[in-house]
């Protein structure tokens, strides 16, 4: 299995340590992983602000790059369901083949791999930020909206973390308030979903709060910083790489 390594590009500029502590996870479970150095932005950002046709080239560059691997793995629920789902919509008429192997860390881990087993350590007390394109686009847990039996992907694999307690916050799967240009366009909602959100996980008891996207993290620390709330903030990938 040849594993193609997907960095977002705010991840690549903020948070390289999420980066790196994906491909070591990758590696200790014994994957050819690679990650393809002329990689660039999936256009989201673009395609979001509504600028689709300049998210286009880079679908384009996406696929040619990352076409020849069996999975694409990404830290970034939000990322890897644009190019899943919305790549192939972008390059209508052409190849698409790399958007269907794409998937975040977390649902590669759990439904592909099936891990049962991982030497990490983490004593802390951790709520679970379940982040809406994860919850709604990848099904990495379930949906409050929709009444089905409850289950966590995210939770599943933090179980296997020596030491850790995993806790939910009041209303797990509301956002938090980033969603990327909504956070520029609607700034004073954003931020009040932002300090609603921070203090329901802060009523956990928690010492950390750990999801699949480090933007939604991002959003919510640079409240709890301004704010002077009491609270850290950790990307998952890093937990369950915690000791490699």
């Amino acid at each position: 299995m040849k594993i193609g390594l997907f960095i977002p590009c705010y991840v690549d500029a903020l948070y390289p340590e999420v980066g790196v502590s994906t491909y070591r996870l990758l590696k200790s479970l014994g994957l050819d992983v690679e990650y393809p150095e002329r990689q660039t932005c999936c256009g989201q950002p673009m395609g979001n602000a509504g600028f689709e046709r300049k998210a286009e080239p880079l679908a384009a560059k996406f696929d040619q790059l990352f076409s020849p691997y069996d999975y694409v793995v990404a830290p970034s629920a939000s990322c890897a369901a644009y190019v899943r789902f919305f790549h192939p919509n972008l390059l209508k008429g052409h190849s698409c083949d790399a958007a269907g192997k794409t998937m975040d860390i977390v649902e590669f881990l759990h439904d592909v791999l099936k891990v049962e087993r991982l030497n990490a350590k983490f004593p802390y007390k951790v709520s679970v930020h379940n982040s809406c394109h994860g919850v709604r686009e990848l099904g990495l847990s379930s949906p409050s909206e929709r009444h089905v039996p409850k289950f966590n992907k995210i939770i599943d694999l933090l179980r296997l973390v020596d030491g850790i307690e995993v806790v939910e916050p009041e209303r797990p799967d509301e956002c938090c308030g980033f969603g990327g240009m909504f956070a520029v366009e609607e700034q004073a909602v954003s931020r009040r979903m932002g300090i609603d959100k921070v203090k329901r996980h802060i009523a956990t008891g928690a010492n950390y709060v750990t999801g699949p996207d480090s933007s939604c993290l991002m959003h919510m620390q640079g409240i709890a910083e301004k704010e002077n709330l009491p609270i850290h903030f950790i990307h998952v990938v890093q937990i369950l790489a915690a000791g490699l």
